[in-house]
């Protein structure tokens, strides 16, 4: 695509230029004068670097995955676990293989609406964490991120784009919750100090539909799928929560406006209460505070706020704060 002028543009007049072009480049020819826009390459991916923090996020996850598989198979170590090495990592693929789905399907929820309305934006990034054998919960991975290298031009596109990662992983947590407590077995309560988990209301629906009310005394022996499940849930819900520039962010900016800045504010003065009851809302309260310091309160304007959004985006905002009251908990890990 080219575009010639008869005059050099002036300097005091900045032209605005089509979105996902570069600057013009200046030619000799036909005209001293002439220009053309030259179309900046986009969706441009490092296929090395995805790959390679896809690789490492799968051994983490899986290392994590071995362990909760042989917790499992030992019945909170009332049976001795035979088989090799190499099985139980195997094993720890029902874990792994999970935790990957869930967050592939948030991450490309995200891409693929951005494909949708061409806003450049990268493939996930998956994040690996691993403390070592043995180190209490931890999920393998701090998650997954896409990054969008355009500004959002409008309110349907921020909420498309915010809403659509939530709904793609929570439709891979809805089936696995209830797959994997099928897979679950009940059991008595050891008589040992155990780290329980946050139970959602999603967590304890799959519980009920599957082994009904617990007697006193027994307790639900978790098949790993449950707690990848579990961290779909734990990540669904977090990045639902209504501030800065979380999904829960953008959703809320795209559905109320202005007044998403006193949301963003109840959502972060209660984060940071949390943490006075429970350490494990620390992570998320330290994440919440240093991007409050870097982007500020209120979410970054778009090029047209006065488009409206619309009655089914607005039921779909719904379905997305249901998500969220599904899959939210208060306190994540207690002892």
């Amino acid at each position: 695509m080219s575009n010639h002028s008869a005059r050099p543009p002036d300097s005091g007049d900045q032209p605005v230029y089509p979105s996902g072009y570069s600057p013009p480049i200046f030619s000799e020819t036909p005209s001293p004068y002439s220009y053309e826009f030259v179309p900046r390459q986009r969706f441009q991916h490092k296929w090395w670097k995805h790959i390679v923090l896809f690789l490492l996020t799968l051994v983490t996850t899986t290392l994590v995955g071995a362990e909760r598989y042989l917790f499992f198979l030992a019945d909170f170590g009332r049976s001795d676990v035979t088989g090799s090495g190499w099985a139980i990592l195997a094993g720890g693929l029902w874990y792994s293989g999970i935790v990957l789905l869930i967050l592939g399907a948030h991450e490309m929820g995200h891409y693929l609406a951005c494909r949708y309305y061409n806003l450049d934006a990268t493939l996930p990034y998956f994040l690996p964490l691993y403390f070592g054998p043995g180190i209490g919960i931890q999920s393998g991975t701090l998650g997954a991120v896409i990054r969008i290298r355009e500004q959002f031009r409008n309110r349907k596109e921020l909420f498309d784009v915010g809403v659509a990662g939530p709904i793609a992983g929570f439709a891979i947590v809805l089936p696995t919750i209830f797959i994997g407590m099928a897979l679950s077995s009940m059991t008595t309560l050891p008589n040992t100090e155990l780290i329980y988990i946050g139970k959602p209301l999603l967590f304890r629906l799959a519980r009920w539909a599957v082994f009904g009310p617990i007697p006193d005394g027994s307790i639900v022996n978790l098949h790993p799928m449950v707690y990848a499940s579990w961290f779909g849930m734990l990540a669904t819900a977090l990045n639902l929560l209504p501030f800065g520039q979380l999904d829960g962010g953008h959703i809320s900016y795209a559905s109320l406006k202005q007044y998403s800045t006193p949301v963003s504010l109840a959502t972060v003065s209660a984060a940071v209460l949390m943490t006075v009851f429970t350490r494990s809302w620390l992570l998320m309260t330290i994440m919440m505070l240093v991007m409050l310091r870097l982007f500020g309160l209120k979410h970054p304007r778009l090029l047209d706020e006065s488009q409206p959004l619309g009655a089914g985006r607005q039921w779909l905002a719904a379905f997305a704060l249901l998500i969220l009251i599904f899959c939210f908990m208060p306190i994540p890990i207690y002892f």
